[in-house]
């Protein structure tokens, strides 16, 4: 894997409907790091977390998956990539009903992803607080058990990069704490996590918080606990919403 698994050196990207997308972005998360997104609602980190994984493709700039320029990429060649390198956290669980616990996890080998061993996935499963439930499916369990599922797929391939949307959105405290510990033991492995979160508490765990606003980069913050983050994020939604009244 290369020194940056990711770049983004001036992306731009807007939607054809007028919304706002991200403009003239750039940033690098390293081997070993783990990076928060926020901002306030409709800032661009969604956007931006598609944009970095390739889901959405840009109009501008660069970004650069272990040394590989993304936009210079064949469709096939681009999904490989994804395959190889990239494990996605959804804020839509897209677990598959008639599968269970287990098999959802190990989904990805079943349409040409990366073989996954049976022993890795359920690790994953223990990770994430659900070893007793490999056998079980997903309409047997809660709404929070189905969303740790899906992060227990995203790491059971290994993945160089995860991306993750809202991972603890849908979680009680504990189980999100759960899902904190497990990004924080692939990050000591050397992994790669870019994740967006909404709350102070899940993004102090990160080493670093990248604020977005209007679709740049607002400012980057390390070593800020919660109550600071806190602040800073109602900061930034004060000053937009002044400007919106002006």
């Amino acid at each position: 894997m290369d020194e940056t698994p990711l770049t983004l050196d001036s992306v731009s990207f807007h939607y054809a409907s007028g919304g706002l997308g991200i403009n003239d972005v750039s940033l690098a998360c390293g081997t070993g790091s783990w990076t928060a997104l926020m901002g306030p609602s409709g800032a661009g980190k969604s956007t931006f977390l598609y944009c970095a994984s390739g889901l959405l493709p840009i109009e501008s700039g660069v970004v650069s998956i272990a040394g590989r320029n993304l936009s210079g990429m064949r469709e096939s060649d681009l999904t490989r990539m994804r395959r190889d390198h990239i494990g996605f956290v959804f804020q839509d669980y897209n677990l598959v009903d008639a599968f269970t616990c287990l098999q959802n996890v190990m989904l990805t080998a079943l349409f040409g992803g990366p073989s996954i061993k049976k022993e890795n996935a359920l690790r994953a499963l223990s990770l994430v607080g659900l070893g007793d439930f490999a056998d079980s499916y997903p309409a047997d369990i809660s709404g929070g058990q189905r969303q740790r599922v899906a992060i227990a797929r995203a790491l059971a391939s290994q993945p160089d990069i995860i991306f993750a949307d809202e991972p603890t959105g849908a979680l009680d405290s504990r189980s999100a704490s759960l899902v904190l510990d497990s990004f924080e033991a692939v990050v000591e492995q050397g992994r790669t996590v870019l994740m967006v979160t909404h709350d102070p508490n899940v993004a102090a765990r990160a080493h670093r918080v990248v604020f977005l606003k209007d679709g740049h980069v607002d400012s980057i913050c390390e070593g800020y606990d919660a109550e600071r983050l806190a602040m800073h994020l109602a900061d930034m939604a004060s000053t937009t919403a002044g400007r919106q009244v002006q």
